[in-house]
């Protein structure tokens, strides 16, 4: 498969998503991008570990523009993505590990809460 056609591909997978599988797979990117931080700090690769703290930030400041207010929950999870922009600020700055797991966990446990939740729904 060449690279358009991979790209294509890509694409209508990503449109034929359901909101809770966007959903799931923006987490899992966001736990992917949390882990090449940790890494980059590893080696001392600093343009990585940036770029991976941005992404993460992009991705975190997607979820909350993106957040259904309707529901009464949407208050708290927007406070909880507000806590996580602010943890990879910290993180940028004060380039600590530790803090990169600990927001890394808090992401999986949001993860898999959506990921049950979806089940549900979906039973």
């Amino acid at each position: 498969m060449n690279a358009n056609g991979y790209q294509q591909y890509k694409t209508q997978s990503v449109n034929t998503m359901t909101a809770s599988e966007m959903l799931l797979l923006l987490f899992d990117e966001l736990v992917k991008r949390l882990t090449r931080a940790e890494l980059a700090l590893e080696v001392e690769d600093a343009e990585l570990f940036e770029q991976s703290v941005n992404r993460s930030r992009e991705i975190v400041q997607y979820l909350k523009t993106t957040l259904d207010r309707q529901y009464p929950i949407s208050r708290e999870l927007s406070i909880m993505y507000d806590f996580f922009i602010y943890e990879l600020s910290r993180i940028s700055a004060g380039r600590n590990p530790k803090v990169i797991q600990e927001l890394k966990e808090l992401v999986e446990e949001l993860r898999e809460a959506f990921r049950e939740a979806s089940r549900m729904l979906n039973n």
